[in-house]
């Protein structure tokens, strides 16, 4: 039988458990990382991503969460090219409907590739057609991070240039 734990080859797998009371029996989750189904971006950290998921996941138990952790939204396009033989896992409910939601969704598009969320808040309104995102429909933001992916993936210069275009919002405002 294969050891759970091989740190020569960078897989690691954690079981964490949450008690939410001094007389609970607990809520337990198990974590699992290896370089098959890690990001890139967190390649060689594999360690602390099993701990990660573990924990994540007895918290969700725990306490009902839907998401604990960016890395379950699921996988949006990236700039780089699909490596070979990577695992990819499809994207976990989060909302109740089968699919992420939405704010989700551009958080992780801005974490990825690393964009001002105030300037990517005003192009989004302004690509919406509203005075402000909160006043978007559902199509329409879908139809903005679709978008915003596809760009950022084929011209995340232009995308950048076009950003820097909008003012940055100061502190405490709206």
């Amino acid at each position: 039988m294969p050891r759970l734990c091989d740190p020569s080859s960078s897989r690691w797998a954690f079981k964490a458990t949450v008690y939410k009371s001094p007389t609970c029996k607990g809520f337990v989750g198990h974590g699992d990382a290896d370089p098959s189904n890690v990001s890139a971006l967190v390649r060689g950290a594999e360690m602390r991503v099993a701990e990660t998921r573990a924990v994540n996941r007895a918290l969700r138990k725990a306490y009902g969460i839907g998401v604990c952790s960016v890395e379950e939204i699921g996988s949006l396009p990236a700039r780089s090219q699909p490596e070979p033989n990577v695992r990819k896992l499809p994207p976990q409910p989060a909302n109740g409907n089968g699919g992420p939601r939405l704010r989700d969704q551009l958080c992780l598009l801005i974490r990825q590739h690393r964009l001002d969320a105030d300037r990517v808040k005003q192009y989004a309104a302004e690509f919406c057609g509203t005075e402000n995102l909160r006043q978007a429909n559902r199509q329409q933001i879908e139809s903005f991070i679709k978008h915003l992916a596809e760009l950022a993936a084929k011209d995340r210069d232009g995308l950048l240039s076009k950003l820097n275009g909008y003012s940055r919002q100061q502190e405490g405002a709206a």
